[in-house]
């Protein structure tokens, strides 16, 4: 294929020497450093523009400064060649640079993969073919193991690594300021995460603060290309009207409790085609699914959930108090990656329950601070210290023998946090 051949040279600009890469640290590098050594696939998922492909062309520069040579270093995006095959590619390389890749080291990128047919089956025989000759590293916009095929076909052959929007730490670094210790720049950090609840952690927003150009951007280059595009081409989705009726729902009101068989109603759409367009924006990483905690799973399976969309739109320049304690909520619950909520019979309420190796409740609170729901939570579920994380406030409370911590939702995010996510 021509087309593929007129491509690859500017794609991959290290062969000519050219390559310079603007980067700044990004957490989950560490995470993924370990694993490239290893002979497995790494596969990088996430929302469109969080920087999947910057953290490729990292890996490829970190591989050309560790001796491998430029020229055996292959970047391909898929985005606009649906219609390609991983080996074509491969023959389209060989025969420009005169090259074999049975013989010698290779680090191959394939970006956007999710977009071909059968990208799986393609993936495994270059992988089964080249073995450790070649390093793997993919890239996709929606989960690629949304199918069990996918799961069984690269079973033991690769390893998934989830990219985020920037966390406010990254932010930081993105622009290059000084916070600790954090007591000495509070006020400069508060003012940081206004920004940085504005720009919604996108790297290519950092340092914009014009309100058309975010909006804009996120709207037109995220929303609008997943929604009518991805999600449309890749799900088959036959009313793409509903579907994005359903997301501008989450954004208008997320953290809603939600009932499927109401929404369809309202839609005028069956319960099931709510459940799978849920599933598709889910799958897509424009919407989060908190459960309600119980440490009986199935019960946890069958109450009722709440959804969050992952951006907003125009809210996050507001400035009524309803609308800064929205955006405060709905960014801290996707800054926590939160999972649970939980909420009884008596509506006693947490806003975000974390369970990982320890079970931390926090209320999430910018304006009165309430400890009913916080306090009958712990009783409950033994737990001794919980959070409430609030825009400015900071104090420690004791109610009926449990300790609770009121922070400040960036000193949350950059101290404690930390404790509980790594």
């Amino acid at each position: 294929m021509a087309d593929i051949r007129q491509v690859l040279p500017d794609s991959n600009e290290w062969w000519k020497g050219k390559f310079e890469l603007e980067y700044h640290e990004r957490n989950i590098l560490g995470h993924v450093s370990k694993f490239l050594s290893l002979p497995q696939i790494i596969a990088f998922t996430g929302l469109r523009r969080v920087g999947k492909t910057t953290l490729m062309f990292k890996i490829a520069s970190d591989f050309i400064d560790g001796g491998l040579d430029p020229k055996n270093v292959i970047y391909f995006s898929f985005d606009d060649f649906r219609d390609a095959q991983v080996s074509e590619v491969i023959k389209e390389y060989e025969e420009l640079m005169g090259k074999n890749i049975k013989e010698g080291k290779y680090l191959l990128l394939l970006d956007e993969i999710q977009k071909l047919t059968n990208w799986e089956d393609q993936v495994k025989r270059i992988y089964d073919i080249y073995g450790k000759r070649v390093k793997i590293i993919l890239s996709g916009s929606e989960s690629l193991f949304l199918r069990k095929k996918s799961k069984e076909t690269l079973s033991g052959r690769i390893f998934e690594f989830k990219v985020n929007t920037l966390s406010f730490k990254e932010f930081l670094r993105f622009k290059e300021m000084e916070f600790q210790p954090v007591e000495l720049y509070e006020r400069e950090l508060a003012g940081a995460f206004q920004q940085f609840i504005r720009t919604q952690g996108f790297p290519e927003l950092v340092g914009i603060e014009d309100r058309e150009i975010i909006l804009k951007y996120i709207r037109e280059s995220i929303i609008e290309k997943i929604v009518y595009r991805d999600i449309s081409q890749l799900f088959k989705v036959r009313d793409v009207g509903v579907l994005d009726s359903l997301l501008k729902i989450i954004i208008d009101r997320p953290g809603q409790l939600v009932d499927i068989s109401d929404l369809g109603k309202e839609l005028n759409v069956s319960r099931q085609t709510v459940s799978n367009y849920f599933m598709y924006l889910e799958e897509s990483f424009l919407v989060r699914k908190l459960y309600n905690f119980s440490t009986n799973r199935r019960k946890t399976e069958r109450k009722l959930k709440k959804y969050y969309s992952t951006l907003l739109l125009d809210v996050v320049f507001e400035e009524d108090e309803l609308s800064r304690s929205r955006v405060f909520e709905w960014l801290m619950v996707n800054q926590l990656g939160a999972e649970f909520f939980w909420r009884d019979s008596y509506k006693h309420e947490v806003d975000v329950v974390i369970a990982d190796e320890k079970v931390v409740p926090l209320e999430i609170k910018a304006g009165k601070i309430e400890t009913k729901g916080l306090v009958t939570f712990m009783k409950k579920f033994g737990v001794d210290k919980g959070y409430i994380v609030t825009p400015d406030r900071e104090e420690r409370l004791e109610v009926d023998g449990k300790v609770i911590e009121v922070v400040k939702g960036y000193k949350f995010l950059m101290e404690e946090w930390d404790g509980f996510k790594y």
